[in-house]
């Protein structure tokens, strides 16, 4: 049975999430993860990539990006993959498959969905009780977006930026989105979206790039006919 086509559009947000076969751990000393990072801001200039927000857990990674082209999140994380496998393989003599297959991914509305698509992101270790506060985690894009540390890889998205007219109110104003978690309603949104290849938003959202697309973009419901699948 074909793979069914990645939803992809250029200039719109897409969240990645790729783990380690069989979720083994695909990071063992700090130097792996800071490669990681170096590496995925090589690549996503080469592929046309801006990145939004990270999270490196032990045996996955979450990105939110911005491909500027259809093509452009396809090669950072073919090349990305590539390049770190290699390493793995090198470092710690082992041989075969570091990855879960496909990276899975989702395009998220800017309007609302995006920056809860963010704290999705960079609240992981909080929920896996590796930590009680999102700072106190060294290997995500939360102290780049709320506390204004020095991060070259990441692109700020307009609508952080609509946060506040300078950056110090932009801080100020994301913490505040991290004062509550996220409801579990939101956060069964996100990982349905993701792990089908789904859209993140509303109806209006789904049915806008349903049609640009030409074919279902949305979890099909049980009793409602399919429509363009």
């Amino acid at each position: 049975m074909p793979r069914r086509p990645r939803i992809v559009m250029a200039g719109v947000p897409l969240h990645i999430i790729q783990r380690g076969n069989n979720r083994q751990a695909i990071f063992y000393a700090d130097e792996d993860y800071s490669f990681y990072l170096e590496w995925l801001q090589e690549y996503a200039i080469l592929a046309g990539c801006e990145i939004h927000a990270f999270v490196l857990m032990t045996n996955h990674v979450h990105l939110l990006l911005t491909p500027k082209k259809k093509e452009s999140a396809a090669l950072l994380m073919k090349k990305l993959g590539q390049r770190y496998v290699q390493y793995v393989n090198r470092t710690y003599k082992r041989t075969g498959t570091l990855w879960e297959g496909r990276f899975r991914s989702c395009i998220a509305q800017e309007d609302n969905y995006l920056l809860t698509c963010q704290r999705y992101i960079e609240l992981n270790p909080v929920r896996a009780d590796m930590v009680e506060h999102p700072g106190e985690y060294r290997w995500s894009s939360y102290r780049a977006n709320a506390d204004g540390e020095t991060m070259e890889l990441l692109t700020p998205h307009p609508q952080y930026m609509a946060l506040g007219k300078i950056a110090t109110d932009r801080q100020h104003a994301y913490k505040e989105l991290f004062r509550y978690q996220l409801e579990p309603g939101v956060i069964d949104e996100i990982r349905k979206a993701t792990n089908g290849n789904f859209v993140l938003g509303n109806d209006r959202f789904a049915d806008e790039i349903a049609s640009k697309l030409g074919r279902r973009v949305t979890r099909s419901l049980p009793g409602r006919p399919r429509k363009g699948d």
